[in-house]
């Protein structure tokens, strides 16, 4: 009888304890939610950076470390070589002087080009520049 009892107990309690963790984590690959793989090329490799303005407006560029100024037409393209992604760091900053807001859209359409188009945006502050690590790793602010 005394172990009848005992096992009702245990069951009750175990029944009526309240649990705080209401959210169930379930382990699983990325292979839907992951997101895009993020650009980047083999540290030493050549690279092709290709600038498309996809703006009504005329865009200013700005390479540094060289520190030279471009205006990009709208619906034309600039082409910067790189001989090596590893040294120095590679920086291109981009604006539009009227002050509006850029989207910048990057793509490697194939080994050995990376393409950053520039479009209108409607997002404040919007995107100003484009880094290639000497790592390889590019990034967009």
């Amino acid at each position: 009888m005394s172990k009848l009892i005992s096992a009702t107990l245990i069951a009750t309690a175990l029944l009526l304890t309240p649990t705080n963790n209401y959210q169930v984590t379930l382990a699983g690959t990325c292979a839907s939610n992951c997101g895009p793989r993020p650009l980047q090329f083999t540290p030493g490799q050549y690279i092709r950076v290709q600038v498309v303005n996809r703006t009504p407006r005329v865009l200013k560029l700005e390479k540094l470390p060289e520190m030279r100024r471009i205006s990009l037409e709208p619906g034309k393209e600039y082409s910067v070589d790189m001989e090596s992604a590893t040294e120095p760091n590679f920086s291109l900053l981009f604006w539009d002087d009227t002050g509006r807001s850029l989207q910048a859209n990057v793509s490697k359409p194939n080994f050995g080009t990376l393409r950053l188009e520039l479009r209108p945006s409607n997002q404040f502050p919007g995107y100003r520049s484009l880094y290639i690590l000497n790592d390889g790793k590019v990034n967009v602010f």
